[in-house]
């Protein structure tokens, strides 16, 4: 299925406004508050697309394009429109906002794992680092959006509101930079733990003593835990035990703020830092999960609109030094061996929660994608790593059928379940279900395209897309009150358990997220071929010389449009010539098509020659 990133947006914005609009309105619905995980996700798949491309633009109402004010008829008219998402946006911030200080609830996104036993208030109002990273996210998106609409409209009570909601959104964007700092952690154990002989049989592949690939794990590693000693302020007992190159480690970002974090320093008004309960065990889809939001700190629509102050630089700026190391870190394990990559070696096996999945295999390879695109990265790494992409696909049933009573069925419903450790400390211990693996296959191999420059990897890898959102398309909800939205699992996997939950905010942030990307992979120049390059000149010599000679040839009387033919040939010639290094296959055609008219020059002449 081709994808056409602005039909499946109009398609996905129209669904949204049927089901978050009630008379023009933003309407939560039953399950409104309940997660500000899952009511970032959905006010982010209107502003993330609003504020990062052009022709979707909301925020002045001059410029909002028809098709877009067609499909948004339900959340009200071109001038009503931005008022009711600043409405909604203020909304969210009051909700997730207590007397003292902004709120990360993730709310019925946790799950007991106790059957008997339900969760306490106090978990469910718990922090995750889901929701400090799409704070992140929303929080810059907001901002973005209120510094344009606040010049074009002259209500004085949306004025009012603006400046309100401006200093909710900055305070909620500091609290969740703080909280994603107190959520890093960096794991030390010993070779001969659990812990330890989990990451060496996985590092040695079963080729490796335990003391090759400590050896190994000591030279590659050494800069990065030199940083980290010298860099990072995590307490004595941490910076004692990476000293010691005998010991292991692991960085990342575990599930919430970890237990005995220390309070970070800052003058901004974000009240009391919550007390962590979180192990200090890094979590590789948390850990993804949180690079994805550092990330938006240093976009260059961040940087541009001047959207973080002096305190919040600052912040963003120790946040991109974890994300730095991280990448680093996580890149090399996936590397490890370059006879056989870790990664290759599928499904991917946690040290810290003892379990295995092609969601881990997903979740390194992520890591490893935020690298290459961090780094330039080499032609032998896209082409494993694209090997990589379709074998999760095949192995996900994605791109391959399903047997009879099909295992594979779990990993997209009831999904992944992640224990998370240190829950239990206050009530039952508690989960988190992961049931997006097909739309973060696709995020990531649309990722890899847009960084991919080699035609081969390129055609592969959007060849995979399609095929990814083609089975993610056909998950859209039919009907009821999710009605093209996410997430009907049925469609694709018939035998697959029901599902009377609410509309999947999560997969529908994230085939938004897709498109965005999809977007602007189309608005890079195309992928250019040396060899088309070679052909291209070749052409243009031979129809310039052609053009030339045909120009000295007199003009017959009877054919007056002769002067106005030959000037259009210099003219797309001229355009060839512009085009030949960064659109050859253009140029190709161009001088293809002059060729064609010297040529009918040229017989008409010879025609006219023999008629005399």
């Amino acid at each position: 299925m081709q994808i056409k990133p602005r039909q499946h947006l109009l398609d996905i914005w129209q669904a949204v406004a049927r089901h978050s609009f009630d008379g023009g309105e933003w309407a939560w619905g039953k399950w409104g508050g309940e997660s500000s995980v899952a009511d970032a996700e959905r006010l982010l798949c209107l502003l993330y697309p609003a504020t990062e491309i052009p022709a979707f633009r909301l925020d002045d109402p001059d410029t909002t394009q028809d098709d877009v004010q067609k499909v948004m008829r339900k959340a009200g008219g071109r001038l009503e429109l931005p008022v009711n998402l600043v409405m909604a946006a203020a909304q969210f911030m009051g909700t997730h906002t207590d007397d003292k200080r902004p709120t990360f609830a993730g709310g019925y996104y946790f799950v007991s794992s106790a059957e008997d036993q339900d969760l306490t208030k106090e978990q469910r109002e718990l922090g995750v680092v889901d929701s400090y990273s799409m704070s992140i996210t929303l929080c810059l998106a907001t901002l973005g959006f209120l510094k344009v609409y606040e010049s074009k409209t002259r209500r004085s009570d949306v004025l009012e509101t603006i400046q309100e909601l401006r200093v909710a959104t900055s305070n909620r964007l500091t609290a969740a930079m703080v909280s994603l700092l107190r959520s890093f952690t960096v794991n030390v154990f010993d070779t001969d733990s659990s812990q330890g002989r989990t990451l060496c049989e996985l590092l040695g592949q079963g080729r490796l003593s335990q003391r090759h690939v400590l050896q190994k794990f000591q030279r590659r590693f050494r800069p990065l835990r030199a940083a980290i000693v010298e860099s990072f302020v995590l307490g004595v007992d941490v910076q004692e035990g990476l000293k010691d190159e005998n010991q292991l480690f692991e960085c990342g970002w575990g599930w919430s703020i970890v237990k005995d974090a220390p309070e970070v320093e800052t003058d901004e008004p974000i009240g009391p830092q919550p007390e962590g309960v979180a192990n200090s065990v890094p979590y590789l889809y948390f850990t993804v999960v949180a690079l994805d939001g550092i990330q938006d700190l240093f976009s260059d629509r961040t940087l541009t609109l001047g959207l973080l102050n002096p305190e919040q630089q600052k912040l963003a700026e120790a946040l991109r030094l974890r994300w730095e190391i991280t990448q680093q870190f996580w890149s090399g394990i996936a590397r490890f061996d370059t006879d056989r990559w870790p990664l290759e070696d599928i499904p991917w096996r946690t040290t810290g929660q003892k379990l295995e999945s092609e969601y881990f295999s997903l979740s390194v390879a992520a890591i490893l994608v935020h690298d290459l695109m961090r780094r330039r990265a080499t032609d032998d790494d896209l082409t494993r790593t694209v090997s990589v992409m379709e074998r999760l696909a095949e192995r996900g049933r994605i791109t391959s059928r399903m047997t009879r009573d099909d295992p594979m069925v779990q990993l997209h419903n009831p999904g992944v379940t992640l224990p998370l450790q240190g829950s239990e400390r206050i009530g039952p211990p508690m989960q988190w279900i992961m049931t997006d693996f097909s739309a973060q296959l696709l995020k990531r191999t649309i990722q890899l395209c847009t960084l991919s420059r080699n035609l081969g990897s390129h055609d592969r890898l959007l060849r995979l897309a399609e095929d990814i959102f083609g089975h993610v398309w056909r998950r859209r909800i039919r009907d009821g009150e999710g009605v093209g939205l996410w997430d009907n699992v049925h469609a694709a996997y018939p035998d697959s358990p029901t599902y009377d939950g609410p509309v999947s905010w999560s997969i529908t942030e994230r085939v938004t997220e897709v498109m965005v990307q999809v977007h602007q992979m189309y608005r890079q120049p195309p992928i250019r071929s040396s060899e088309l390059i070679d052909l291209a000149r070749a052409l243009l010599s031979e129809s310039t010389h052609l053009l030339g000679n045909e120009q000295m040839e007199p003009a017959p009387a009877t054919d007056g449009n002769r002067g106005m033919e030959l000037r259009s040939i210099e003219v797309k010639l001229r355009r060839a010539r512009r085009l030949v290094d960064e659109q050859p296959g253009t140029s190709c055609a161009l001088t293809l098509d002059v060729l064609g008219h010297l040529d009918a020059l040229a017989r008409a002449r010879e025609a006219a020659a023999q008629g005399v």
